[in-house]
């Protein structure tokens, strides 16, 4: 109800044509996607380290930002399972490997914030094998939550427009992932979902990793000898395929923004919540929420808002501005071309996403 009221109020006192459309969005004619970077809510493996009140409340500082309107989305970086050996970690010194398993019980509460699909295309997704694997998406199905990576789509309807999620990581080939390194192979992917859909969004876990990795360059990167993607190159090989939102993740750090073709791309949204196991330190532990706007019509870029935050207590996250001003910085440094900036509104915690006017 509130929700429908809002959207009326809106319709009669914005009927001007936003910056970059040619004719005017009305509430009811765009979709909500918020997005953020990792989660990972503690680890049972190699030994238990879990958040405080055994999970309750750990996103309570970031909740009225996850809001379920449309979709909500986030980068699982781990898998459900409460007992189990990673077959990765067999023959790796102490320390040296890992592998994060949460408890199945954790699962509810990426329903409970608001989550409604979570990208399992990812380098941690196979840790504990099929068991770990075929349980999370078990878990997340039954909390009302869809899994995304590879064959396993999430779809959603808005006003009678389909829209779908596919996910992709730098990993071969799976049923739960399909890959950036071929860019051919996920171009047609991604057309064969434009026509079948209305709007459709791609994930992606590619790139390098740590404060190294804050910046990006359109070429191949490397990472532990593995080839992780030209994101650049795939992000918008995926907009020129037909995707209208592309959402990167991987590197565990911030990286640029850019709109593509009227669209907007997310290279990387960093550690969002991911407690006890991850390096958090300075730019590690500075995340950020994205709630961007599309046109149903278009799928074209809108508006958006930036929720900046940092993870404090072990990987909790809450909010902080510093976020705005390193993704500023990164945009300049890396994409000046980029067509947006983050402008901070005085007295909030909310930044805005704009489109840079064209001279």
């Amino acid at each position: 109800m509130m929700r429908r009221i809002h959207n009326i109020l809106l319709a009669l006192l914005t009927s001007v044509i936003i910056a970059g459309a040619d004719v005017p969005v009305f509430a009811d004619e765009y979709l909500t996607v918020t997005a953020v970077g990792d989660i990972m809510t503690g680890s049972l493996f190699p030994g238990t380290v879990l958040p405080p009140n055994d999970g309750q409340g750990m996103f309570d500082p970031v909740q009225k930002y996850l809001s379920a309107e449309d979709i909500v989305f986030a980068n699982l970086e781990g898998v459900f399972l409460d007992e189990g050996i990673s077959r990765k970690c067999r023959y790796s010194a102490p320390g040296r490997c890992f592998a994060f398993r949460m408890p199945e019980r954790y699962a509810i509460f990426l329903k409970k914030a608001g989550f409604n699909a979570v990208g399992i295309a990812n380098n941690h997704t196979f840790d504990f094998g099929h068991q770990g694997l075929n349980t999370t998406i078990r878990l997340l199905k039954d909390n009302g939550v869809q899994p995304v990576g590879g064959d396993y789509q999430a779809g959603f309807s808005r006003n009678g427009k389909k829209i779908i999620i596919l996910g992709f990581s730098y990993s071969d080939p799976s049923p739960h992932s399909y890959s950036i390194l071929d860019l051919q192979a996920a171009a047609q992917r991604i057309k064969d979902a434009k026509k079948a859909n209305d709007i459709v969004i791609v994930s992606f876990h590619g790139g390098a990793e740590g404060r190294g990795a804050l910046h990006i360059y359109n070429t191949r990167e490397i990472f532990l000898g593995q080839k992780r993607g030209n994101v650049i190159s795939f992000a918008r090989t995926a907009v020129d395929s037909g995707a209208d939102l592309v959402i990167g993740h991987g590197p565990h750090v911030l990286r640029a923004m850019e709109l593509y073709r009227n669209k907007l791309i997310m290279y990387s949204l960093g550690n969002f919540l991911t407690y006890g196991m991850f390096n958090i330190k300075e730019e590690n532990g500075v995340s950020a929420i994205v709630r961007a706007r599309l046109s149903l019509s278009s799928g074209d870029f809108i508006d958006g808002d930036f929720i900046p935050v940092r993870l404090l207590n072990k990987g909790i996250p809450e909010p902080d501005p510093a976020a705005i001003e390193l993704v500023n910085r990164l945009i300049r440094d890396d994409l000046p071309a980029s067509g947006i900036e983050i402008i901070p509104v005085k007295d909030s915690n909310i930044a805005k996403i704009s489109i840079k006017k064209k001279n």
